[in-house]
């Protein structure tokens, strides 16, 4: 079987730890359910990523180098 995020085309993803996920709701002033979601069925995730978690992504960008964003983990 083929694990999907190990593929090249797939952005790392990578679990946000408490202290870091708070700096960057207060930097935006948003609560975690403000932000995106992402099904915890998708395959890219981490086998560590929980419900409720938030995930960082950083994928290439031809613009800005690389690009991160921040997803919340649902069922």
């Amino acid at each position: 079987m083929v694990d999907v995020s190990q593929h090249e085309l797939v952005p790392e993803h990578s679990v946000v730890d408490e202290d870091a996920l708070d700096e960057l709701l207060e930097e935006y002033d948003i609560g975690r359910t403000d932000l995106p979601k992402i099904k915890r069925a998708d395959p890219a995730l981490p086998d560590d990523a929980e419900v409720g978690d938030v995930i960082k992504i950083v994928r290439d960008s031809r613009t800005t180098d690389r690009s991160v964003t921040y997803r919340m983990v649902v069922e």
